[in-house]
């Protein structure tokens, strides 16, 4: 069959008038669940000229005093996950020794993790451009 019957075509104007409906409202209304209906902020914003750029790290320290950098090949938690929950790790910070727990299991021959911690570098910017100067802020921290 070479052509669309009316119904076939009412379907398919049906469909494409519903995905320009949810598209418009999440666009007018929606926030980053919605993808692909709603905006996608995560790249669609970013600090001022002259505003620093934030970087956040998951890092260890274990034992021997050495600082370990927790990330996702070494946990299987990626940074996404971290971000996505900072709230509730600055709320309760003990919520780290999932992480290190997740270390552990990843690492059992490394030694033991006494502190974890989260830290968003910020990288400075002046004029949209590097300043090759940064400073570190630990934003939530547990200890064993």
């Amino acid at each position: 069959m070479d052509t669309l019957t009316t119904r076939g075509r009412a379907a398919r104007l049906l469909a494409t008038v519903a995905a320009g409906v949810l598209l418009l409202a999440g666009t007018l209304s929606g926030v980053d669940d919605d993808f692909p209906f709603g905006p996608f902020r995560m790249y669609s914003t970013a600090p001022g000229a002259d505003e620093p750029a934030p970087d956040t790290r998951v890092e260890g320290v274990d034992t021997t005093g050495a600082v370990v950098s927790l990330t996702e090949r070494s946990t299987g938690i990626r940074r996404a996950e971290i971000e996505g929950q900072m709230a509730a790790y600055q709320g309760d910070p003990s919520r780290l020794r999932q992480v290190a727990d997740a270390y552990v299991a990843r690492n059992p021959d490394a030694p033991a993790l006494v502190e974890v911690r989260i830290v968003i570098r910020y990288e400075g910017v002046r004029d949209s451009r590097p300043t090759r100067t940064h400073t570190d802020k630990v934003v939530a921290s547990w200890r064993l």
